[in-house]
């Protein structure tokens, strides 16, 4: 018998080492939770930055929709210059901090697709300036995000130049132009400058009394042999020419304007003010804002003298002669009082119906425009002569003067201390319609004699505002022996006026010209910036 043994395998198993088992699963489930918290945090930062992007979107958005109400409202003030409440009766009475309002507009794009609301505030600066202060604030569709505008609106005034003419004129050497000027000619500029310099021409031949020699020469040009500013390597960037003309005829009827506004001021005379010939008319009312012409017959040596207080007030002196070669005003004017401590009209404008002397008494404190015309007779023009120093209170735009002449705007020669040392002061921004912006070349009392000079190093001419004229403009003369002029050894030549004078542009003016100031152009934005608040 055969046996058969069948021997089944036994395999070994050999477990593995615990400590191998403990070190594999927590190493699996660190991957897996590391996994995860990058995940998580790739996913964050992925979810925080759509939410990021949509919110700069919204931001920028918000803002777009507040720009586009700034221009809005410089579209409605170019059609409604005078109406702040945005074609509304509502409110009666402005929020004192910001105006007018609020006015909640949608604002639809070129799709006609409505990108969310600008809500406006309107507050004028009042005292008849054109300036209006606009704050919007935009409110993209679909957010709570909101960006907020805050602009300057205003249409440009003679006073947003430290010197405008309809001539041509010419800054020598050792005369700096401070602030921004301007020609509807041309421009002869030596000395430095610290603003635009700007011409209506592209080139033009200057007069010889201008520096010019006969030929053609570009709109603003320096002598090539000056050598401080050195015409040849001087900044010459923001010399801008041509440019836009400025129409000084406009002035005639920014006077008409202020002669009604002066006359709307007062119930004794409001009624003329809507008279198709308002302008025309020649009441012998006074008022605080009228003052009607001394006398039937029209004289350069009579009018009124003005002087303004320091407590917004002023008073009011008839001129019935005057003797221009005395050396102080209270000799120089035969005067008369009419009335003290006149309160400034509501309007800030004083519509003379004859000349004007004026002074300030010691220095003013408040915001007036005085104009003097006779705008119902065409061979009269007065004139407006500063009889003595002309000071604001403060610089800061509180307190501004401005002086707008049908014909010349003088400084008398008996206006500066007649000797020693001094520093004579003019500030205010002058208008000149027709005539000009200037010291006397000789005497009313006597047109044979020069007037006379001052040439001392201590004796100096300070110039503060702004300077717009129809034809010429100057502070002093160089001549022979002529009259009161006095010999200024240094150049071997006599001098009337001032020989050391400083004119500096009040740049204030430009955001805050004087009342019913007359302006050049059409609504602008002056000035803008963000007014940062919480979304």
């Amino acid at each position: 018998m055969i046996r058969i043994h069948l021997f089944e395998p036994k395999l070994a198993f050999r477990a593995a080492p615990k400590t191998e088992v403990g070190y594999t699963l927590p190493s699996v489930l660190s991957f897996i939770i590391a996994i995860g918290l990058i995940s998580t945090a790739v996913l964050t930062v992925i979810i925080t930055n759509f939410s990021s992007v949509d919110t700069q979107v919204k931001s920028q958005q918000s803002f777009n929709v507040a720009e586009a109400g700034v221009n809005y409202y410089l579209w409605h003030l170019a059609h409604n210059p005078t109406d702040y409440r945005d074609g509304q009766s509502t409110p009666a009475t402005p929020d004192p901090q910001l105006g007018y309002g609020p006015y909640t507009h949608d604002y639809i794009d070129s799709n006609a697709s409505n990108q969310g609301t600008f809500t406006l505030w309107v507050k004028p600066q009042g005292a008849g300036s054109t300036i209006v202060k606009v704050r919007s604030i935009g409110k993209a569709k679909g957010t709570n995000i909101t960006r907020t505008v805050e602009a300057q609106i205003g249409a440009t005034s003679f006073a947003s130049y430290g010197l405008v003419a309809d001539v041509e004129f010419w800054f020598g050497e050792t005369e700096a132009a401070n602030g921004p000027v301007f020609s509807n000619q041309g421009v002869h500029m030596d000395g430095p400058n610290s603003d635009t310099v700007g011409s209506a021409r592209t080139t033009y031949v200057p007069q010889p009394q201008y520096g010019g020699d006969g030929s053609s020469k570009p709109g603003v040009w320096c002598s090539p042999g000056v050598l401080t500013p050195n015409c040849s390597a001087r900044d010459k960037s923001n010399w801008l020419y041509p440019q836009a003309s400025i129409d000084f005829n406009q002035v005639a009827t920014s006077l008409c304007t202020m002669k009604k506004t002066a006359f709307a001021n007062d119930p004794a005379t409001a009624s003329l003010a809507s008279l198709s010939n308002a302008c025309s008319q020649v009441p012998t009312t006074r008022t605080a804002a009228y003052i009607p012409r001394n006398g039937s017959t029209f004289s350069l040596a009579k009018g009124y003298l003005i002087q303004l207080n320091n407590n917004g007030t002023y008073n009011l002196h008839r001129v019935s002669g005057e003797n221009d070669r005395q050396t102080v005003y209270t000799s120089a004017l035969t005067t008369t009082s009419v009335a003290n401590n006149i309160p400034l009209p509501s309007s800030g404008v004083i519509f003379v119906e004859d000349n004007v002397w004026i002074r300030s008494n010691p220095t003013f404190a408040g915001r007036v425009t005085v104009a003097a015309g006779q705008l119902a007779s065409a061979a009269n023009a007065p004139d407006i002569n500063v009889a003595d120093d002309l000071l604001y209170t403060t610089k800061n735009g509180a307190d501004v003067i401005g002086l707008v002449a049908e014909n010349d705007i003088t400084v008398a020669p008996y206006a500066p201390p007649s000797t020693g040392a001094f520093t004579f002061e003019i500030d205010a921004a002058t208008l000149s319609q027709s005539g000009s912006v200037t010291w006397p070349d000789r005497y009313k009392a006597d047109s044979s004699r020069c007037t006379r000079g001052w040439v001392a190093a201590n004796q100096n001419f300070v110039y503060y505002g702004s300077i717009a004229t129809r034809q010429y403009w100057t502070w002093n003369y160089i001549r022979n022996s002529c009259g009161d002029a006095v010999y200024d050894s240094s150049i071997n030549r006599y001098v009337s006026g001032i020989k050391r004078t400083e004119t500096n542009y009040d740049y204030n003016l430009l955001y805050a010209p004087p009342p019913n100031y007359p302006i050049t152009g059409g609504y602008t934005i002056l000035s803008w910036r963000e007014v940062l608040t919480k979304p």
